[in-house]
């Protein structure tokens, strides 16, 4: 069978036309450096501002400096792990977080991970990482009082909803116990109150979170009792040491973050002293009242 050169040709073309090409275009760049938790990535030039970058190894980058030749990223989760001229993919996607009641009561990192152990946060809604804040006319008026449950700074400091206070002072002076304290008092309230904590190790914050829950210990913030019956518990050595009597002999103590629900003191201080050890800090260990 002999065919025709203008037969190969309408065959030729009619097998192009029906081609479809199904295919996947991914920007691909590389490491360029990386320390402190911060990476310069090259080959990305078209990376948007607070864009999610794919790292190597499950770590996640937040695009932020846009160079002519490079693109700074900070680094989400374990980047000691990321190494020069690894490959550096981008998602597309602007950096935002899950908002919404379903993240009442639980406990995430930066990205809106969940840390505690309670399954994935089904959020209905998104929001931008960095967004345009609503002006002065949008908002709610500030007209609405907030009770800390200090007297002297009730008495003193009028504080309403939405408004902006910053505390300063030196360590260990009691900066936080006043927040503390002022989110103990809204209870029943109805506000709500958000708890950030910036410089802790999240693993850590989840690992006694997880421990404390699985074995059937109640977790909640209060206040403590007075530091005279209190018992520090030290584990950072070789076995645990434990010491009657409160961490420092002051007229200011400490007011207390984990409080469990524990049958006896030997069972809370047991907990104390694997705490101690998880977070290489002394405890104290004081009753609730």
């Amino acid at each position: 069978m002999k065919l025709r050169p203008e037969e190969i040709t309408s065959i030729l073309k009619q097998r192009i036309e029906e081609y479809d090409v199904e295919s996947d275009l991914a920007e691909v760049g590389s490491v360029l450096e990386v320390g402190d938790g911060i990476a310069r990535v090259y080959g990305l030039e078209n990376a948007l501002a607070s864009e999610m970058l794919e790292f190597e190894h499950g770590v996640t980058g937040l695009a932020f400096n846009l160079e002519e030749d490079n693109v700074g990223t900070a680094l989400f989760g374990e980047w000691e792990h990321v190494k020069e001229g690894e490959p550096v993919k981008r998602t597309g996607a602007v950096a935002s977080v899950p908002v919404g009641p379903e993240l009442i009561g639980r406990i995430v990192d930066a990205l809106g991970n969940p840390l505690d152990g309670q399954g994935p946060i089904n959020a209905a809604e998104r929001r931008p990482l960095e967004f345009k804040a609503p002006g002065v006319i949008e908002r709610q008026p500030v007209k609405e009082p907030v009770q800390t449950g200090i007297k002297a700074i009730d008495s003193m400091i009028p504080i309403g909803r939405g408004q902006r206070e910053l505390i300063i002072g030196d360590r260990t002076t009691g900066k936080t116990a006043i927040l503390v304290d002022t989110i103990l008092n809204q209870r029943g309230q109805d506000l709500i109150c958000v708890y950030v904590a910036i410089g802790q190790k999240a693993s850590t914050v989840a690992q006694v979170h997880e421990k404390l829950k699985d074995e059937g210990y109640w977790v909640f913030a209060g206040g403590l009792g007075s530091p005279d019956p209190a018992t520090v518990v030290d584990n950072r050595g070789d076995e645990a040491v434990f010491t009657d009597g409160p961490f420092l002999e002051s007229k200011e103590y400490l007011a207390g973050f984990w409080i469990i629900e524990a049958a006896d003191l030997d069972v809370a201080l047991k907990l104390a002293a694997e705490g101690s050890k998880a977070c290489n800090r002394k405890l104290e260990v004081r009753p609730f009242l």
